[in-house]
């Protein structure tokens, strides 16, 4: 007798998720007892005559609730797919086919429902039938997409992008994505390609579950049980499908013997950072297994890495854990230097203030300049590009600057920057670039010394010139699996654009794109990207990238903005939504309140504790603890890279949201813009951390950007 096979929906870990903690525990005893032998008389299989599905059963949990299982009428593989109460459960599987698509060789869970397929434009004469959204794809591309042969009626009905929206829900997601980037005007060849399929690709044996269970569409909604401990992982987690799942375009990319590097781009919530974590767990297991190798995985900032950290951890034995390297540049560069005796500070803000401002009285009067440009200048021309001499300024290009300077110009100015560096160098300070500078110099003299394999960046958008430079050394040039970096400049709420091919990091051939967004419903997906309508952003690589195809499949509310007269009157009304949604929730460790600045936070921070209600501040250096009690804070800038069921956006006020001051304003009409851009960024990051709900409030004065979501205010 053939082993038997047990998979394991991603449906049934949210539909586990849901249920009392209580029926939690009588699941696990009946996915033991079925794991053991799905066989046994003891379970109690009862076939419902009414459902679409001759294959689906009802299993008995306990008086109440009700698991569904496909058992096979041959053959060896089983299926969890759903959990619930008696009648939930009956209802979920009443309609519901699980089945293999013969033309694409997935294994699929959808819903036939006949009074779902419109039939109104049935005996209407010909120029009276609205042409439908799909006119010009025939079935069988339909069909090779993903599309099942039952639902191909509901296509054709589909008329326009609202409808297809109602529509999507029912369709298996492989197919939900085809017809979106179809809708979006991809054509047929890019839209096969961006969905990885091919269209000559030959049908697949509808009754070979073994091999379906391969496919790697089938792969991002099952996952096939192959040993105790890796299943009493998943329903510990049982929401935390990243771990398990990866959409067949992810896994591309982390499965891939590369000739070089790879740059991915992606909007919020597309699974960047989960694709870069995969790819470092393959790299240890697959290529780099050497007891010496290592990769390194860095992202900006130190809360981040922390967290990263944390969540590899989750899908990596310790063992392999000890082969990859996770940490924040500035910290890599910092130790790195130490060990090799290395006699200057780095120092970071406002550090160097007090140079700058000695600096500054060398600068001419004539030129009249405003102090803030100089500082400008040193950190958007000078530090990117590694001056360190005049006759190196003359020559270089400023472009991105909005003041023009001849060669003349740059002489006479030249000294304040000479006279800023012998200040650093007499104090024995350094900037982050002279580190990372350095660092690449001790790199260059000592050749070979380093245990990297390979490095992953993360958030890539926000790391500058130098840092990219350094990073081609860490790892030279010439090897294969060399760099994974991923980004989207649409994110960027800390440096200017870099551009990989100027720091020796070649990508020709190996940019890659996500589109599907699996953190946000699509409202708040659609409010988030209005806020960055009509700006132009980079692909890191000094092309442009646009949001075209991006999309989530998940719906939901639309998110609320509120105004308010005063500061309480906002703090009530976040104080009663908070305890409105106690009465359904137990606690708020899933919501996140964020203020643009650390001294409003401490406002609302203040606030939600008067009203006896526990706050838990996200740090700058650790991970998050997921089990302490309280409502999240954080400011916009902190929640980078995290997800919360629930964000708050509060103080959302003119002058704080974009930021004004002093540090901020410019007399370059370039940065103006280019700071601009970044402080609409910065919302359009917080309001994407949410997975289910945004709630965005203001008191006095509401910002400008909230103007640009006005259709949306409630």
């Amino acid at each position: 007798m053939n082993q038997i096979i047990v998979a394991v929906a991603s449906d049934f870990l949210g539909a586990f998720a849901r249920i009392p903690k209580k029926q939690q525990g009588k699941v696990l005893e009946f996915i033991n007892k079925f794991r053991a032998d799905p066989t046994s008389s003891a379970i109690n299989y009862e076939k419902i005559v009414q459902w679409k599905d001759p294959s689906l059963r009802s299993v008995r949990i306990d008086k109440t609730y009700r698991g569904i299982v496909k058992k096979p009428d041959s053959g060896n593989v089983y299926m969890l797919l759903w959990v619930d109460h008696h009648d939930k459960a009956y209802k979920w599987a009443a309609k519901k086919v699980c089945k293999i698509n013969p033309a694409t060789g997935s294994l699929q869970v959808y819903e036939v429902d006949e009074e779902r397929i419109p039939t109104a434009s049935v005996g209407l004469p010909e120029e009276q039938i609205p042409e439908h959204l799909f006119a010009g794809v025939k079935d069988k591309h339909l069909l090779q997409l993903g599309v099942p042969a039952e639902l191909l009626p509901l296509v054709r009905s589909i008329t326009n992008e609202e409808q297809l929206d109602q529509a999507a829900m029912h369709f298996p997601a492989e197919a939900s994505e085809a017809l979106y980037y179809l809708a979006a005007g991809y054509a047929l060849e890019e839209v096969f390609a961006e969905v990885s399929k091919s269209i000559n690709q030959p049908e697949a044996d509808p009754e070979d579950y073994v091999t379906a269970l391969g496919n790697p569409d089938t792969k991002r909604t099952f996952f096939v049980v192959e040993d105790d401990l890796a299943l009493q992982e998943m329903l510990e987690a049982p929401l935390e499908k990243w771990r398990v799942f990866l959409h067949p375009s992810q896994r591309c990319l982390v499965e891939r013997d590369w000739n070089g590097p790879v740059r991915v781009l992606g909007g919020a919530g597309t699974g960047k950072t989960v694709v870069a974590m995969h790819r470092a767990k393959w790299l240890a297991q697959n290529i780099f297994q050497g007891e010496g190798d290592r990769i390194l995985f860095t992202t900006f900032t130190r809360n981040l890495a922390a967290d990263i950290k944390d969540n590899l951890a989750k899908i990596c034995p310790e063992k392999m854990m000890r082969r990859i390297e996770v940490v924040n540049l500035d910290r890599w560069v910092a130790d790195f230097l130490r060990k090799h005796d290395y006699t200057y500070r780095i120092g970071y803000g406002s550090d160097f203030d007090t140079f700058w401002a000695d600096a500054l009285a060398m600068a001419p009067e004539n030129l009249e300049f405003d102090d803030t440009f100089y500082r400008e200048e040193w950190e958007r021309i000078i530090q990117p590009h590694g001056i360190t001499t005049f006759a190196e300024y003359a020559k270089v290009s400023r472009i991105g600057r909005g003041v023009q300077l001849n060669r003349k110009k740059r002489k006479v100015i030249w000294p304040v920057f000479e006279e800023y560096r012998l200040l650093l160098t007499e104090h024995g300070l350094r900037e982050a670039d002279d580190a990372m500078r350095d660092a690449g110099a001790l790199l260059e003299r000592k050749g070979n010394i380093l245990p990297y394999r390979s490095v992953i960046v993360d958030e890539a958008q926000d790391m500058g010139t130098q840092a990219f430079r350094l990073i081609r050394k860490i790892v030279p040039e010439g090897r294969k699996n060399d760099l994974f970096i991923v980004g989207d400049a649409h994110q960027r709420i800390y440096r200017h654009k870099v551009v990989l091919g100027h720091c020796g990091i070649k990508i020709i051939g190996r940019g890659r794109k996500l589109r599907i967004n699996y953190r946000t419903t699509e409202e708040n997906r659609r409010w988030a990207v209005n806020l960055l309508k009509g700006v132009e952003f980079d692909d890191l690589d000094n092309g442009i990238d646009d949001q075209k195809g991006y999309k989530s499949l998940l719906h939901g509310v639309t998110p609320i903005t509120k105004n308010f007269s005063s500061f309480q009157k906002e703090m009530d009304f976040i104080v009663d939504y908070l305890t409105q949604l106690s009465k359904k929730e137990n606690r708020f460790n899933n919501i996140c309140l964020v203020a643009r600045t650390h001294r409003f936070l401490q406002r609302y921070e203040k606030g939600l504790q008067a009203s006896g209600i526990k706050t838990y501040l996200i740090r700058r250096s650790r991970a998050e603890d997921h089990r302490a009690e309280g409502i999240r804070l954080a400011t916009m800038h902190r929640v980078k890279g995290l997800e919360f069921d629930r964000m708050i956006i509060a103080g959302v006020n003119k002058g704080v949201v974009p930021f004004e001051s002093n540090q901020h304003n410019s007399e370059d009409p370039v940065i103006k813009k280019e700071t601009a851009v970044q402080e609409r960024a910065l919302l359009y990051v917080a309001a994407t951390r949410a997975k289910k709900e945004v709630i965005v409030t203001s008191f006095g004065e509401a910002s400008r950007f909230l103007n640009l979501n006005a259709e949306n205010t409630k």
